[in-house]
């Protein structure tokens, strides 16, 4: 959430997406406080776009949002799950307004080595994996999600190289904040507004 009131102080007054949010912190505070909070969930058996129950049915690698209408996508631990990161990245860069952003969260496991991938889809729908295969919690399916990347810093550079966006890494070690793990990397991928320029930290 800090990230989000740096970069966009006015985000109440903001159309925010937000994919497979969780029902506490940063996701039940955009839910309560932003009018045009769009949340979002993939249900395989169900129209995209659809509605179902208190979400939005979409698929973060073809999304059904018009070009240039979500000012602020947001994701927590997500992008570890998706087949074709590179399809997300585009998608998300094709919806987002200028001047808007993805802010984001993911483990980034390899600290001193190249991104790897742990599982890839078929073209017959099946999964192929590359290693033993490891799942987190699904707030929508009590088997889980599988993750199918070990993400590097060199993220960045696939951001980048799929959709042409720069991404900022964010890492706060704050323990009067409630802040030290592990994993306490936030990144912030950033559209160009029509003047070229960028939110930056100040």
């Amino acid at each position: 959430m800090q990230a989000i009131e740096t970069y966009f102080p006015n985000w109440r007054e903001l159309t925010i997406h937000e994919s497979s949010p969780g029902d506490r912190g940063a996701s039940k505070r955009l839910s309560q406080e932003c009018s045009n909070y769009i949340p979002t969930q993939f249900f395989p058996d169900q129209k995209p776009g659809s509605i179902c129950g208190k979400y939005r049915c979409e698929n973060l690698e073809a999304l059904t949002f018009a070009d240039e209408s979500i000012d602020l996508h947001v994701t927590q631990d997500v992008l570890e799950h998706v087949f074709h990161p590179s399809k997300v990245f585009s998608e998300i860069a094709r919806t987002l307004r200028p001047g808007g952003a993805h802010i984001f969260t993911l483990p980034i496991v390899n600290k001193t080595k190249p991104s790897s991938v742990r599982a890839r889809m078929s073209n017959d729908g099946s999964v192929c994996h590359l290693a033993p295969p490891v799942y987190h919690g699904n707030p929508i399916d009590n088997r889980g999600s599988l993750v199918t990347m070990d993400w590097g810093f060199d993220i960045c550079r696939h951001i980048y190289e799929s959709c042409g966006l720069f991404t900022n890494v964010i890492y706060t070690d704050d323990i009067s904040k409630g802040i030290r793990a592990e994993y306490i990397e936030v990144l912030v991928t950033l559209k160009p507004s029509k003047s070229g320029t960028t939110n930056v930290i100040p």
